[in-house]
């Protein structure tokens, strides 16, 4: 077996955009094939963490050093159009605002140019008590990065 297939997916950066992709399968959905609107709130998790990663921050390491993780603190959605099963989608994530204690980051699912969600999240860096703290400043650094990628 191809040590490529024994990878887990990794999304990656389009300019400023962090895409990833999915399938729908059939536990995503609903008895009529729809995908159950929470579903959208893991979608864009998975994709969040994955740009993370891909920034460059390693919230893992911080997390077993208790150093702190990222918490979502609010989330705004708008659902557009459903998904369905078998449908092929992307994540598209852009960080728009970086501040002290959070950031705040665009995210819509597409498929194809059709968009199904669009969503804004803040996810606040909590200490390993659960208050909100400064983001490690090379953090700060590689999110206000991200925006600036051509």
């Amino acid at each position: 077996m191809s040590a490529d297939l024994d990878r887990p997916y990794r999304g990656g950066f389009v300019g400023p955009e962090h895409h990833f992709a999915l399938t729908i399968y059939f536990e995503d959905t609903d008895t009529a094939g729809i995908v159950y609107y929470a579903n959208y709130l893991k979608f864009m998790e998975r994709a969040r963490s994955d740009m993370i990663r891909a920034a460059g921050v390693d919230q893992v390491a911080a997390h077993h050093e208790g150093k702190g993780a990222y918490a979502v603190a609010e989330v705004q959605i708008r659902y557009l159009r459903p998904a369905r099963l078998g449908d092929d989608l992307v994540v598209v994530s852009k960080v728009e605002e970086v501040r002290g204690v959070s950031v705040l980051i665009q995210q819509r699912v597409m498929r194809g140019e059709e968009m199904l969600t669009d969503g804004k999240v803040t996810a606040a860096f909590l200490d390993p008590s659960g208050r909100p703290q400064r983001q490690p400043k090379q953090w700060v650094e590689k999110f206000r990065g991200i925006g600036q990628q051509a």
